[in-house]
């Protein structure tokens, strides 16, 4: 007979699984996103700013700067390597020619999005084994992670712009 585990252990035994699979999601994510990017001859910053600019349209800088968490002046390098690279251009707003806009490339992005269509077909056969309230769950616990994750990216930065005195100490190398 099994010993019968309470629920308290049972809940973290859980969580620590889901949270070691979502770590092995996100790195392999990372390291295929990179070998694209090496592919298209671009850094894997620079890429996923460009998946960004895919999923948001037409946008500004600062638009740009704010669903990445970056700033602005980072913003600009990844656009000026991007334009260079063929995969973005500058438009300027006909209303407000102070105003510019960052839009893509249709056929530069249409090449590297030939890269992910095996992945694609692959996270649709496993999307369709879900229910429709399990896909409704999934999106919102994708879209908060992302909320999350850009939080704790704005607070991580907010270390690095303190003064050295107040910044965590870096480990000691081993």
């Amino acid at each position: 007979m099994r010993p019968t585990v309470s629920r308290p252990k049972a809940r973290a035994a859980l969580l620590q699984e889901l949270e070691e699979a979502m770590r092995r999601s996100s790195a392999q994510g990372v390291l295929f996103g990179q070998t694209v990017a090496n592919v298209a001859g671009i850094s894997g910053s620079d890429l996923e700013c460009l998946d960004f600019l895919n999923l948001e349209g037409r946008v500004t800088a600062g638009r740009l700067a704010e669903v990445t968490g970056l700033t602005t002046g980072a913003i600009t390098g990844v656009v000026d390597r991007l334009e260079k690279a063929g995969f973005v251009r500058r438009e300027r707003d006909e209303t407000d020619r102070r105003k510019v806009f960052i839009v893509t490339v249709p056929a530069s992005v249409a090449e590297i999005g030939r890269f992910y269509v095996p992945m694609q077909a692959a996270m649709h056969k496993v999307w369709s084994s879900y229910s429709e309230a399990e896909l409704q769950l999934l999106l919102r616990f994708a879209t908060q992670g992302y909320k999350a994750v850009l939080e704790a990216t704005e607070a991580l930065k907010g270390l690095t712009d303190a003064p050295k005195a107040k910044r965590p100490k870096k480990p000691a190398p081993r």
